[in-house]
């Protein structure tokens, strides 16, 4: 059945094959469904009611996607999303969190209208060759930096922004010794690549984080806080005029609660979030903040749009699924799965859904189907049963495989054209802006608004005749940046 459904044998897969992908792409995202409670939760939103709703959302939106295009996608909260909602919506412009869940609904209704109008398809199909491998490549320097990042193996730096982690200047129960595991993680994660073993991505997160297990037991880790560059232990509590400027967790699973964590506790929570984007609504109604309004879920719908277009044509390039004009057949599916997911996201509770470049690792264990997000969505429903589990899993074992996914992803930078300027640069500018701004909307907004400029100043033209014309949906999306950069940014 599950042959018939998702044409393993035509995607050159095996079942055995998916379910592996499946848990290590859930393995490299799962750390949403404890960051997207910890951000909302600024808003004054019940953090556990948060934490249902994003797990219910995400399972959602990632069986939508398996069925509708078959692709090994998953879609989750977005981060940047996320933080738009709580720290610009509600903290810097006044809102309550009603309102702005209102705002990421109306987003997702929008969604799905342009999806179904075709609108978000032309969108995916009018942006270059070129542009769409450059995406690939730029992404995956994009990820590999968010696990050089995550793992300490690169830090902050007040003198050169960022800079090589330094023994001798961190506390090494904490620092020192995640980063030294974040190293082995990514020479044992390679070395079983480069071995060809089934299932390396995976084999090396949880051989780390069975190291950390391990060196927890034994005292070498040490869970806590960091505060003022001073450690203190994880059963310290806080005063008022301290800040917490980085957690150390435990790495044990904490079945405290019960085998099932909360979940009676977590999902009676959930009924203080559950349809409240239409309360939102009549506070929009009521206060008469309809410019606001659509400012908010413009600014939402825009970011959105790219960053799942994004997202889906790099994983789609790295795995080979684009057809020879580097177009995706299944891209409307995957399209409305994402709004679907953020309009049924909004009615539980949680910010605006979007696709996942964590879905890498997966592509990277051999997943090609829509049976890999299957099970993607699979674990995040069963994450409501098992939550400390999942929550466990250390940034510096997930680190490890975002960097060697991002040398998996930078393979398609042979497809890109380098040696014609008016098609290398905007490449070149793309593949540099995604990882330097920290956002694949603006990296894309770099690499299209430069692609029009040089091919309009050396004219080519715009129309969808000529091979080198600037197509007009092309033109109308670069001013569309332009205007994004100039009044939003």
């Amino acid at each position: 059945m599950l042959e018939k459904i998702f044409k393993l044998k035509t995607n050159h897969t095996s079942i055995k094959t998916e379910i592996a992908a499946g848990i290590t792409t859930f393995m490299a995202m799962a750390y949403i469904l404890a960051v997207n409670p910890n951000i909302l939760g600024d808003t004054g939103m019940e953090p556990s009611a948060v934490f249902v709703a994003t797990a219910l959302a995400t399972f959602v939106a990632c069986i939508v996607m398996s069925f509708l295009s078959n692709l090994p996608i998953a879609i989750s909260a977005g981060m940047g999303l996320n933080a738009f909602f709580a720290y610009t919506i509600v903290a810097s412009m006044g809102f309550s969190w009603k309102w702005a869940l209102a705002a990421v609904f109306i987003e997702g209704v929008l969604f799905i209208i342009l999806t179904l109008t075709k609108i978000r398809e032309q969108i995916f199909d009018c942006i270059p060759l070129s542009l769409k491998y450059a995406l690939a490549v730029g992404i995956g320097i994009y990820i590999a930096f968010i696990g050089l990042l995550s793992s300490n193996i690169i830090v902050p730096s007040s003198t050169t922004v960022l800079t090589m982690f330094s023994w001798d200047k961190f506390h090494f129960n904490t620092y020192g010794i995640s980063v030294f595991l974040a190293i082995v993680g990514v020479l044992l994660t390679g070395l079983l690549h480069a071995k060809k073993v089934k299932g390396a991505i995976l084999i090396g997160i949880i051989i780390i984080w069975l190291l950390g297990i391990i060196c927890q037991l034994t005292g070498i880790y040490t869970p806590g806080f960091i505060i003022d560059n001073k450690f203190f232990p994880i059963d310290y509590v806080p005063a008022a005029t301290e800040t917490v400027t980085k957690m150390w967790p435990t790495l044990i699973p904490d079945f405290s609660v019960g085998i099932f964590g909360g979940v009676v506790e977590n999902f009676q929570s959930l009924g203080s979030t559950f349809g409240q984007c239409f309360v939102g609504l009549n506070e929009v109604i009521q206060t008469n903040s309809w410019l606001p309004f659509l400012i908010c879920f413009l600014a939402l719908l825009f970011v959105d749009i790219f960053d799942t277009v994004g997202t889906v044509s790099a994983v789609a390039a790295n795995a080979g699924m684009l057809d020879k004009k580097g177009n995706l057949p299944a891209i409307k599916g995957a399209l409305l799965s994402d709004a679907i997911g953020t309009t049924f996201g909004a009615i539980c509770g949680t910010s605006a859904l979007s696709a996942y470049i964590e879905s890498s690792t997966g592509v990277a264990q051999g997943g090609r189907t829509g049976l890999t997000t299957f099970v993607v969505g699979i674990l995040f429903l069963l994450s409501l049963l098992l939550s400390p589990l999942f929550l466990a899993i250390p940034s510096f074992a997930i680190g490890p495989a975002l960097i060697v996914v991002g040398f998996l992803m930078i393979a398609t930078v042979v497809k890109v054209d380098l040696k014609n300027p008016i098609n290398g640069i905007p490449a070149f500018l793309m593949i540099i802006g995604i990882p330097l701004t920290y956002s694949i909307s603006d990296g894309i907004g770099w690499g299209l608004i430069s692609y029009v400029v040089l091919h309009l100043a050396t004219g080519k033209g715009i129309g969808t005749k000529k091979k080198e014309a600037v197509h007009p949906a092309l033109f109308i999306i670069a001013i569309l940046f332009v205007l994004h950069f100039a009044l939003l940014k």
